[in-house]
């Protein structure tokens, strides 16, 4: 029995463990309806045409995990951005820890999906907005009807959150192969103000594969900045499905840090749904050996007078794949849309691969949109300046490509954040610098 069937099988039992009313068993069973038409994307899907699951799927994961060990907070200390002041929302194999999660309500809706689905002024939020933002995928489908867990977030109207809120997902590896399916749906109202840092971790070299569902919603003139760290194990894979919906005025951005995990494919859809809205997308991917990271990202410009702004950097080295498929679409009655994307990558080894493909749909008139991509290897009359005045060619590289990774880094709001993705930078380039960018 292949991963689909298994799962399609396993969805009445999956029903049966956990409480299910009668609108969120209409939910799931349309949601598990989608993925056994549409099954798991291959190579003939033209968004996946670059990206197989086939050697993540060969695996025989378990659906339902069991949490067998106890994690202590020193277990996990590293990988929590530990000397800030923030909020934690921690999962142990799709299970909340409420001894390593630390949350208060100060003005603002924190909990559980579950537990928010039986308050009826939470379920009243949840109903109005979930799956709204989402498209109907398989994968995405796969996530509605298997996911028993996650975080719900509502930033009420007028509302500055002081600190940022972490999210991370750990998983043990108690069984030989996990499947976990993640999902978090996070309002910000009018006037509000929230930065979100989310992680997945394996703790084991066991099997892992995440589908991750993220919602979220910007209404008028919100802030919404969210930071996502990608630096798992190489038996771990991860396929992140983000949907951002914005109202007017409202300006949000997400930052993608890709540097460890076996395949991760990040799937990053914004909808621009009223006027002056900004849009931000940035990463950084930096891998080697056979890993594969795949950038696949949407802004759906629909309403005159905004802005969305584009930029991925990849460091490539070994035998690594990477793969960024960026989609901007402008409607006819999107005008005075400013939008820009650009993708540059280095290939360190004549053995890694890019994959890169910038698009624009635009049926505007009165429009400033660009795109591009470069492909190459460091300037060598770059290496060979800094070579002359001392600096060890290893060295040398790593410098320039710091420099080379500096302008999204620059836009990092958090300093801790930024210091963190800098330590980790010199750790990938294996090279020890003095500063920070």
């Amino acid at each position: 029995m292949d991963l689909k069937d298994k799962l399609v099988s396993s969805f009445l039992a999956f029903e049966n463990r956990v409480d299910v009313d009668a609108y969120v068993h209409d939910v799931r069973t349309d949601a598990i309806k989608i993925f056994e038409e549409q099954g798991f994307p291959s190579k003939k899907d033209e968004a996946w045409k670059y990206t197989s699951l086939n050697s993540i799927l060969k695996q025989d994961y378990s659906i339902f995990p069991k949490q067998e060990v106890a994690i202590e907070y020193s277990d996990v200390k590293k990988y929590f951005i530990h000397d800030i002041d923030s909020y934690k929302i921690v999962f142990i194999d799709g299970k909340y820890s409420s001894h390593l999660s630390q949350t208060t309500h100060d003005g603002m809706d924190v909990c559980l999906m579950s537990a928010a689905l039986s308050k009826p002024k939470y379920r009243l939020i949840i109903e109005n907005y979930f799956n709204k933002a989402a498209s109907k995928d398989s994968l995405t489908s796969l996530n509605t009807a298997f996911s028993s867990e996650g975080a719900f977030i509502h930033i009420p109207k007028n509302k500055v959150v002081e600190k940022p809120i972490q999210i991370v997902h750990f998983s043990t590896g108690s069984e030989a192969a996990t499947m976990l399916q993640p999902r978090n749906l996070i309002v910000v109202d009018e006037n509000s103000h929230v930065q979100i840092i989310e992680r997945h971790q394996s703790l084991t070299d066991n099997p892992v594969l995440t589908n991750s569902v993220t919602e979220v919603f910007a209404n008028k003139r919100a802030i919404v900045d969210y930071y996502k760290l990608q630096n798992d194990n190489l038996n771990a894979s991860l396929i992140d499905n983000t949907f951002i919906n914005q109202k007017r005025e409202s300006i949000a951005s997400v930052h993608t840090f890709s540097f460890g995990g076996k395949l991760t494919r990040n799937n990053l859809n914004f909808f621009q749904n009223g006027e002056r809205i900004d849009s931000t997308l940035k990463g950084v991917t930096i891998i080697g050996d056979k890993q594969h990271v795949d950038h696949n990202t949407l802004v759906h410009h629909i309403e005159p007078n905004c802005e969305s702004h584009q930029d991925y950097k990849g460091i490539f080295d070994d035998s690594s794949v990477g793969v960024f498929n960026g989609k901007v679409v402008v409607e006819k009655e999107a005008q005075k849309t400013n939008a820009f994307q650009a993708n540059n990558n280095i290939l360190v080894s004549d053995k890694a691969t890019i994959n890169t493909k910038p698009q624009l749909e635009i049926f505007a008139d009165d429009v400033k949109c660009s795109h591009g991509c470069t492909i190459g290897q460091l300037d060598e009359s770059a290496m060979f300046y800094m070579r002359s005045r001392g600096i060890p060619e290893k060295e040398a590289k790593g410098l320039l490509m710091y420099a080379f990774s500096n302008n999204v880094l620059s836009s990092v709001k958090i300093p801790e954040i930024k210091q963190r993705i800098t330590k980790l930078i010199a750790n990938k380039l294996g090279v020890n610098i003095g500063f920070d960018l």
